[in-house]
C-alpha cells in the first residue's frame, strides 16, 4: 500500500474535513479500510469501514446503543433539537423503537405501497411536463429544485395529509434540522435547526388538532394512525407523536431526494450503463440498488457501546461512540465484486444503505418505489438528458448528495 494511502488513513479526523474530501470521500474510506479499519480518532471515538464490522454493530443491540442522549447532550445542550433528535425513532433502543416502528411499517405495508403508484406515476409524470415546458422557456432545468427534492416532499405530504398550500416551509425545515446532525456545526447551523423544529412543532400541533377532531383512513392517512396507536392501546405521548412526525419527513425527503439526484447524476457519468437501462429498462429495480450502493443516500450512522465490545482485535469499553461508515462498507471489496465499479445488473447486491438488523429502515420500500418511479420515467422521457453547467455538491458528509444539478433536457 503506498505512503499516501496510509497517511490519509493516519490524518483523518472527522471533525476536521478538506474540500476534496466532501467532493470524493471514496479514496479516504479505501485507505481508512486498507489501513486503519477500526479507527480511533482525535475524540476518542471509532470510525468503522469495513463491511462485516458494521453489519456486527447493526445486529449486535445488546452491545451497539441507538439511545443518543449522553452523546447529543454536549453538542445541543437543554435544545429543542436535543428534544427531537433523541425521541425520533432512529435514535432510540427497544421497547420504545419497536412501538413506533411497529405503527410506521403498519402504514407503509405493501398494500399501502401498491395504493401510492399511481399518485406517484401522476406526480413525476406532472414534474416531468413542467421540467418540459421550463427547459423549452428558459433553455435548462435544475435536477434537484425541479424534480428531485419536489417527489418526496409531495409523497411524505400525502403520507401526512399535509394541505398541499401548507408544504412550502417543509423542505428547508428538513434541510436545517438534517443539518445540525453534522459530526461539527457552527451557531447558525444550530440556531437554524433549533428554529425549525420550534416551527415545524408549531405547525403541527395544529394540524395534529385537526386530524383528532376529523381522523383519516389510517390504512392511507400515517398521521392518523399515529394518533390512534395500535389495537391494544398502545399510543405515543404527545411529544412522541409530534417529533416522530417530523423524523418522518425528514428520514424520507433528503435521502430519496440524494438517490434521484446522485442516481441520475452517476448515469451521466457512466453513459454505458445509461444506454443500458434505456435499452433495459426492465433493469431499473437493480439499478436503483446500484444507485444506492454506489453513492449511498446516507453514508454515516453512528452507535454507542454499552457493554466491552472487540472489533477488528481493538477492545472498545462501555461508551465508546462509534461511527458507521456506511459509504466505505458499500465498496468493501470483500462483499462486492469490482466495487468501484457501476453496474446497473450487480446481483447479489446487499447493500447497507438502508442499515440492517433492528434498525433497518422502515421506509425503504416506499424510497425504493419513488426511485424507480422517478429515474425510469425521467429516462423514458428525456433520454438525450446532459449536464449544462457544474453540479454543486451539498457540502455535508452525512448526508450525501447535490443541491444543484443544471441540466438541458429534450
Amino acid at each position: 500500500m503506498n505512503l499516501d494511502a496510509r497517511e490519509l488513513a493516519a490524518t483523518f479526523d472527522l471533525e476536521k474535513l478538506t474540500p476534496e474530501f466532501y467532493a470524493n470521500p471514496y479514496p479516504t474510506y479505501r485507505a481508512l479500510r486498507e489501513n486503519e479499519p477500526v479507527k480511533r480518532l482525535p475524540n476518542g471515538s471509532y470510525f468503522l469501514t469495513r463491511y462485516d464490522d458494521l453489519v456486527a454493530a447493526y445486529k449486535n443491540t445488546k452491545a451497539f446503543s441507538s439511545d443518543k442522549k449522553k452523546e447529543f447532550s454536549p453538542k445541543y445542550g437543554d435544545s429543542l433539537l436535543y428534544e427531537h433528535h433523541t425521541t425520533s425513532l432512529v435514535f432510540n433502543d427497544p421497547p420504545a423503537h419497536t412501538r413506533v416502528r411497529r405503527l410506521i411499517m403498519g402504514a407503509l405495508s405493501p398494500r399501502a405501497m401498491a395504493g401510492m403508484e399511481p399518485d406517484l406515476v401522476r406526480l413525476v409524470d406532472r414534474l416531468l411536463d413542467a421540467l418540459a415546458a421550463k427547459g423549452k422557456a428558459k433553455g435548462k432545468v435544475d435536477l434537484i429544485d425541479d424534480f428531485a427534492a419536489a417527489i418526496p416532499i409531495e409523497v411524505i405530504g400525502n403520507l401526512l395529509d399535509v394541505p398541499e398550500s401548507e408544504r412550502d416551509p417543509l423542505r428547508d425545515w428538513s434541510l436545517a434540522i438534517l443539518g445540525a446532525l453534522e459530526p461539527v456545526i457552527g451557531p447558525d447551523a444550530f440556531a437554524r435547526g433549533n428554529k425549525a423544529v420550534k416551527d415545524f412543532l408549531a405547525y403541527l400541533e395544529g394540524l395534529v388538532a385537526q386530524r383528532r377532531a376529523k381522523p383519516g383512513n389510517p390504512d392511507r392517512d400515517v398521521l392518523t394512525r399515529l394518533i390512534q396507536g395500535e389495537d391494544n392501546g398502545e399510543r405515543l405521548t404527545e411529544k412522541e407523536l409530534l417529533h416522530n412526525c417530523i423524523f418522518l419527513l425528514n428520514a424520507g425527503h433528503e435521502t430519496t431526494t440524494n438517490l434521484i439526484g446522485n442516481g441520475l447524476v452517476a448515469l451521466l457519468n457512466h453513459a454505458g450503463e445509461k444506454r443500458r437501462l434505456i435499452e433495459n429498462p426492465d433493469l431499473i429495480k437493480t439499478a436503483v440498488e446500484e444507485m444506492l450502493r454506489f453513492e449511498s443516500s446516507n453514508q454515516l450512522g453512528n452507535r454507542m457501546t454499552v457493554e466491552p465490545f472487540e472489533l477488528g482485535g481493538v477492545a472498545m469499553p462501555p461508551g465508546t461512540p462509534v461511527t458507521l461508515c456506511i459509504g466505505a462498507a458499500n465498496r468493501d471489496p470483500a462483499q462486492f465484486a469490482d466495487p468501484e465499479r457501476f453496474d446497473i445488473g450487480r446481483t447479489p447486491n446487499r447493500h447497507l444503505a438502508f442499515g440492517t438488523g433492528a434498525h433497518q429502515c422502515a421506509g425503504m420500500a416506499l424510497a425504493r418505489l419513488e426511485g424507480a418511479v422517478a429515474i425510469s420515467r425521467f429516462l423514458a422521457r428525456f433520454p438525450d438528458y446532459a449536464l449544462d453547467g457544474e453540479p454543486v455538491r451539498g457540502g455535508r458528509v452525512r448526508f450525501r448528495g447535490f443541491l444543484s444539478v443544471p441540466c438541458t433536457v429534450s
